[in-house]
């Protein structure tokens, strides 16, 4: 058997990536994961899960019990000024670190029979007579009859398949912390700055997870990221107090540029895209984890199907993949960037604190709008 040829290749080992490895491994599916990074390693990221995959990663033994995530089932939102407004979650969730999450799921596909390839890049990606060649910078090239792009919210493989997105500036960038502060366990905040809003909530070992999103030109007016926040950040006293009694866990922030929330496609040149790379929900809607999980779920299931006969050919793969994608994907994507818009402005940020205070039922049907059904 020729051992630079598989059934499937994943690009890409964040969640998606690694839960459509291990769900086609355990099926029979001979499949590559490829990662540019060495695990485990920090990612900008809310960290925090809807309980709608919980049942998924349990039955598969994928749930890390053994960290202790944080069991997280009340809202906290402030706007600028610091007003709050406090809601109990639908569906409620835990948080715990990709450092600790991806690094036990790529053991586990390890542990599956998956075989990985760490810190190694992805160059190009072509599609001829019904097979995958994909190039690797180092020269070498695989072969493959599927491939599943799972490799987050922006590459260089986005301008070398020359997606739309890709082609605008996004106004956006992410920084993330982990700290050590008095901060409620079970409570997710989300607060208002200008231009940008910060999610605060416990993980796994007693940390939190300070994790925000900001318009770039906050950065642009201040010299570094810490005057920034200094200048931008504090003007809402609650993340003033927060920063100013953390006591910060990374000698700096995890930084990412260019978070792009536009429409993306789930299928692109016969690819199947998963995860952030089919389409990142913003993160004030908080689950794009358990969007990453979900669709990795379905990317392989389709595949599988696939493989054992219930889909007759390629094509029909691509059509299933895009009609089961966006119906759980889609409207919670678009619900996402309508609601981006009431935040990081004091007006519409205020108006939001008083929709859930005066009407917290339809605020919580608000949140379902964004959340899926336990699968």
């Amino acid at each position: 058997m020729d051992k630079n040829k598989f059934k499937v290749i994943v690009v890409g080992g964040g969640l998606a990536g690694l839960i459509s490895s291990i769900c086609l491994q355990r099926s029979g599916v001979k499949t590559l994961l490829i990662e540019k990074k060495e695990y485990p390693f920090h990612r900008v990221c809310g960290e925090y899960i809807s309980n709608e995959v919980k049942p998924f990663l349990e039955r598969m033994d994928l749930f890390p019990a053994h960290f202790n995530p944080s069991v997280l089932n009340k809202f906290n939102l402030s706007d600028i000024k610091g007003n709050i407004a406090e809601i109990d979650l639908p569906l409620g969730g835990f948080g715990i670190s990709r450092f600790q999450l991806d690094d036990f799921l790529y053991q586990k596909a390890v542990e599956t029979g998956v075989e990985v390839k760490t810190k190694t890049e992805v160059s190009d990606i072509s599609f001829n007579e019904d097979e995958f060649t994909v190039k690797l910078k180092t020269g070498e090239q695989l072969n493959s009859d599927f491939v599943i792009n799972a490799y987050g919210k922006r590459s260089k493989l986005d301008k070398t398949f020359n997606r739309d997105f890709i082609k605008r500036k996004s106004p956006f960038l992410g920084v993330k912390y982990h700290a050590k502060i008095d901060f409620p366990k079970d409570v997710i905040g989300l607060y208002n700055f200008k231009g940008g809003y910060c999610g605060v909530s416990h993980v796994e070992d007693e940390k939190v997870n300070i994790c925000y999103l900001s318009r770039r030109e906050n950065l642009k007016n201040n010299s570094n990221i810490a005057e920034m926040e200094q200048a931008i950040l504090f003007q809402n006293p609650i993340l003033k107090d927060i920063f100013e009694s953390a006591e910060m866990l990374f000698e700096k922030p995890e930084v990412i540029n260019e978070i792009s929330f536009e429409r993306k496609a789930s299928v692109e040149n016969h690819m199947l895209m998963a995860g952030d790379t089919a389409g990142l929900i913003t993160p004030l809607c908080g689950n794009g984890m358990a969007m990453a999980i979900h669709s990795g779920f379905i990317a392989s299931s389709t595949i599988i199907n696939f493989y054992e006969q219930k889909i007759k050919d390629r094509a029909e793969v691509e059509s299933q993949y895009e009609k089961v994608w966006n119906n759980h994907f889609a409207k919670r994507l678009w619900v996402g960037r309508k609601t981006q818009n009431l935040f990081g402005n004091q007006f519409r940020a205020s108006l939001s604190v008083g929709f859930v205070n005066k009407f917290p039922s339809m605020a919580k049907k608000l949140i379902q709008q964004t959340h899926g059904e336990v699968f």
